[in-house]
């Protein structure tokens, strides 16, 4: 037991390593556990252990080696098994998702997990807790990592924050069980949070695969518009200091409540509209300051039939169907994109630190970035119409929405549309839940995500209010009435000279840009034709050892030629642009597989560098036959 001279050592060394950590710990008020339910002994192993209201959370014997064992179990993989990864070490971590360790207690199971590389996410209820493993123990190792973050108490929802900045992987969890049980309702929130996110992956890597080829051609297509139109940089705080509000209109069912009240809101607030929502917005008589699309399905660009939206500033991905960009729009800002192609252009031309610190997020529905946009105009308040996430009154959409158009006018006698609204209310796995207004609604998993993307996001200045109350409940969004926004004095004037006045600041130099644009180009061909070239040479070297078993001097040597291939595959500058449709691991890993050790090794790998022909193969053809690029491109 160490002496308090000791602890108090600790507690100066900890807290040095994390300025701002004791105003944090001090902040917090604990509801009903205090330092004397909290109890630190020595065990046996000469190691503290701790005890939380008489229950050990600890092993009394040999917490160390328990805490070794507990990250053990998350099933890491082998260090060793180079060939389930394509570019060696640095992609191999990359693919390991996070560690959630959820109970802190002193930090052992922590540690243990600290020293696998991978990204720890530790999530405590208690700050009397981790004040007490402090003032205990050393934890320098843990508190100076680049990989490590501290979920302390608050609101169960605290772990989607640092999940947004770790891998995409799926995370493992570790817990504590002494200390999730105290805090059974707690934990089993943030475990729902967990799997929220978890499902969040899962649902991107489908979108991937269901989409993937389409972004590439889509993005050949449009890959000039990066050098023409300039980016969303221009815009970033125009609105700061005004006092105006961004009114944001999504495309859910309550939307009709409010279109009628949309021309005197225009008068008062900057209008943002999604894509989906733009032409019933443009029917009232109310032209958007801006609409955003990204979506890059054919279906989703005949949103914008009928809807010449003249004074309108669009704000597109470069991935969009490519129609998108020749609609008639007042001017068009694209916004950074998503995707590694996209970036890979973008970082090399001349506004690419403005654009990489105005990167948008992502939640999977065009609402959650046209949100992020507003944010970064800064507005005094965003209002939401239209966000329902749900389905209130069983209703999937609003009057006049494409999906009720094609219904109508695409369905039978034995396929009505009222079959389409069924199935779109029962294809999404649905269940009930709580609404903003207090009540139930029905909603399913897909809509579920989008909420818990903005729940994860509402902490970020400025405060948003919502006005389809019967929507679902989104954890950091407020109610709000219509009758406040309207009493606002009207401000259209000063809305337009703002943003005049910012997009002529988003003018670029052509000349400039297109100087970049065509070195990056060539970058780009360079790189895809290097791994290619690499990918399919390594693939044939390996079909030909799978074939037969080799002697030991050829084994070494074959080794060392995969390990120059898979370095040099790993250095490339190209390298997420090459993996982008790489195929999932799993999918590779299926069928027969040799019983030597050896071979089976290098079949794998086979297959795996087949794979990344492919995909880089796929790249280069879309890429190589679109005419915008045939200038820059070398014969295939």
């Amino acid at each position: 037991m160490d002496v308090n001279g000791a602890r108090l050592n600790y507690w100066q060394i900890n807290l040095s390593k994390v300025p701002g950590l004791e105003k944090r710990l001090c902040t917090i008020k604990e509801d009903w556990l205090g330092e004397a339910d909290i109890v630190v002994e020595t065990t046996v192993s000469g190691e503290a252990t701790m005890r939380v209201r008489g229950v050990y959370v600890h092993s009394p014997r040999d917490p160390l080696r328990e805490g070794r064992r507990l990250v053990e179990s998350v099933g890491k993989q082998a260090d060793g098994d180079s060939a389930r990864h394509v570019g060696g070490d640095s992609a191999r971590h990359g693919d390991e998702g996070p560690i959630i360790v959820l109970g802190f207690g002193l930090g052992y199971a922590a540690e243990a997990a600290a020293r696998t590389g991978r990204s720890i996410i530790v999530v405590e209820r208690h700050a009397a807790i981790l004040k007490k493993a402090l003032e205990t123990r050393d934890l320098s190792m843990l508190l100076t990592r680049d990989k490590f973050s501290i979920t302390l108490g608050g609101a169960s929802d605290g772990v989607l924050i640092p999940l947004r900045y770790a891998e995409s992987a799926e995370p493992s969890v570790i817990r504590n069980r002494a200390l999730t049980q105290l805090d059974e309702q707690w934990y089993a929130e943030v475990e729902r949070y967990i799997q929220i996110w978890k499902d969040k992956e899962a649902v991107n890597q489908a979108t991937l695969r269901r989409f993937g080829i389409r972004w590439v051609r889509n993005f050949a297509r449009n890959m000039t518009t990066i050098r023409d139109f300039a980016g969303i940089h221009g815009l970033a705080g125009v609105l700061r200091g005004s006092g105006l509000p961004v009114l944001l209109i999504a495309a859910g069912p309550s939307l009709d409540a409010v279109l009628p009240l949309l021309p005197d809101l225009a008068k008062r607030c900057v209008i943002v509209a999604v894509d989906t929502a733009l032409r019933r917005v443009l029917e009232t008589g109310v032209e958007p300051d801006f609409a955003v699309a990204l979506d890059p399905q054919y279906w989703n660009y005949r949103h914008l039939d009928r809807a010449p939206a003249l004074r309108t500033c669009l704000i597109a991905d470069s991935s969009v169907y490519p129609a998108v960009l020749r609609h008639p729009f007042a001017r068009i800002l694209l916004c950074p994109s998503q995707f590694p192609l996209g970036r890979f252009i973008e970082e090399r031309l001349d506004n690419a630190a403005a654009g990489q610190r105005l990167r948008l997020g992502a939640g999977g529905s065009v609402a959650t970035t046209a949100w992020d946009f507003a944010r970064i105009l800064g507005p005094a308040s965003i209002w939401i119409a239209g966000l329902d996430l749900s389905y209130p009154g069983l209703k999937t959409h609003f009057k006049g929405a494409l999906f009720e158009t094609r219904a109508l006018s695409e369905s039978t006698r034995l396929n009505p549309a009222a079959t389409w609204s069924l199935r779109a209310l029962m294809d999404g796995l649905p269940f009930t839940a709580p609404a903003a207004d207090g009540g139930i609604v029905r909603t399913d998993r897909r809509l579920s995500l989008y909420a818990a993307w903005f729940e994860s996001r509402l902490c970020l200045n400025p405060p948003t209010y919502r006005l389809d109350v019967e929507g679902l409940a989104i954890a950091g969004m407020k109610n709000g009435a219509s009758e406040t926004l309207l009493a606002l004095p009207e401000q259209r004037n000063t809305i337009q000279r703002l943003l005049e006045t910012a997009f002529a600041s988003a003018k670029h130099d052509l000349g400039l840009r297109s100087q970049q644009y065509e070195a990056a180009c060539r970058d780009l061909l360079d790189g895809l034709n290097h791994i290619r070239a690499i990918a399919k040479d390594t693939a044939a070297l390996l079909e030909t050892a799978s074939q037969r078993i080799p002697p030991p001097e050829y084994r070494d040597a074959l080794l060392k030629k995969l390990d120059i291939a898979n370095k040099a595959i790993g250095q490339s500058t190209v390298k997420d642009i090459a993996s982008f449709l790489f195929p999932p691991l799993a999918e590779i890993e299926n069928g027969e597989q040799s019983a030597d050790p050896f071979i089976r090794h290098i079949e794998l790998s086979h297959k795996l560098y087949q794979a990344l022909f492919r995909a880089v193969d796929t790249v280069c053809q879309y890429l190589t036959n679109s005419a915008l690029l045939d200038y820059f491109c070398s014969p295939v």
